[in-house]
């Protein structure tokens, strides 16, 4: 009997109360496997190891910009590059500016407070183009 696997996604945040909530929609409601964790070094290396099949992350903007930097460093990675992303964020001002280079880079956006429908819809559409190479066109 071939049994599959449950999706796995990891969710990047530093709020604890956005990563129970993200915990209790796609885990316990939706069934997947769920990873939750926050900015810190070295968390590209974790990212390689654990292989997730999405990744939804905050984007933290201002001095620090780390949120870019990782999005930067996946995409950028042979390794991480085909992992679909959807980055969720309250900094619609400073998301909006951006929100052209991600859709280009194939990121999924989703604003805070967000529709927990959006969400569910957004996390399926990215898992479904994933496991659909033929969707993507690169040229």
């Amino acid at each position: 009997m071939n049994k599959k696997t449950p999706t796995h996604i990891l969710v990047i945040n530093d709020t604890q109360e956005i990563l129970e909530l993200f915990s209790v929609i796609l885990h316990e409601e939706m069934g997947f496997e769920v990873t939750l964790d926050s900015y810190r070094p070295h968390i590209l290396d974790d990212i390689k190891e654990l292989k997730p099949d999405l990744i939804i992350s905050d984007h933290v903007f201002g001095e620090e910009k780390i949120g870019w930097q990782l999005l930067q460093s996946l995409k950028m990675d042979r390794a991480t590059a085909s992992i679909p992303l959807i980055i969720c964020s309250a900094a619609i001002k400073d998301l909006k500016e951006i929100e052209g280079h991600l859709t280009a880079r194939d990121v999924g956006v989703l604003y805070k407070p967000f529709d927990v429908d959006e969400l569910i819809s957004l996390v399926n559409k990215k898992l479904q183009d994933a496991a659909d190479p033929a969707l993507h066109h690169d040229g």
